[in-house]
């Protein structure tokens, strides 16, 4: 895999563009790997950061090696240029990380008239948190603190056939231990809960501070 930190300008039109238009961010990322007829992006997992002091950086996770220099869009915004590294989650069983999460929790509902069901925001922190606990046991880790923070509802109907898609993001952050090593990677490669075409479910993480 491979992880790339982009550092944009929070005050350029550009940025303040992709930042209201989660469906335009989508497209501007992948412009930066393979088209369909070239063998396809690949998996590719990205959020906007914004720091406490506002500073703002796009994180991208990508299966295959990126190509900046064709997101021009994106060169409109940046601050610096991009940054990126082969990466390998290597952990071991018990290892404890730091984590940031900005996820869509959500559960699956039926719905007459819908073939495949609809999707029902979690809007309640309980809710929220037992949501990532079954994510957690299902992706090789164990949640030791976290807490939420809510980011509102993100609306998006560029990219849809069937109206208006409506995300509620909510943003983890914490400490988990790693159970099943082989599991976890899965899961940090795969990412976590739905809408990851829309800047969720990349799951980033660090060692503790001594």
């Amino acid at each position: 895999m491979y992880l790339s930190r982009l550092k944009v300008d929070p005050l350029k039109r550009t940025t303040r563009e992709i930042r209201l238009r989660p469906y335009r961010l989508h497209q501007v990322v992948l412009r930066a790997f393979p088209e369909e007829n070239d063998g396809g992006p690949g998996r590719v997992l990205y959020r906007l950061d914004v720091d406490r002091n506002g500073g703002t950086s796009l994180l991208v996770q990508s299966e295959k090696k990126p190509e900046w220099e064709k997101a021009s869009m994106l060169k409109e915004c940046l601050l610096e240029p991009a940054e990126w590294r082969s990466y390998f989650p290597g952990c071991r069983t018990g290892q404890d990380l730091y984590f940031r999460l900005r996820a869509n929790p959500a559960v699956k509902k039926q719905g007459e008239g819908r073939k495949n069901g609809y999707r029902l925001g979690l809007l309640r922190e309980e809710d929220q948190l037992a949501w990532l606990q079954r994510k957690a046991q299902e992706g090789g880790f164990a949640l030791l603190n976290c807490q939420t923070v809510p980011e509102g509802v993100v609306h998006s109907e560029e990219g849809r056939r069937d109206g208006k898609l409506t995300h509620y993001a909510v943003r983890f952050e914490g400490v988990l231990r790693v159970v099943d090593p082989d599991a976890f990677v899965e899961t940090i490669a795969s990412g976590i809960g739905p809408g990851k075409g829309f800047g969720f479910g990349l799951l980033s993480i660090a060692p503790l501070r001594s």
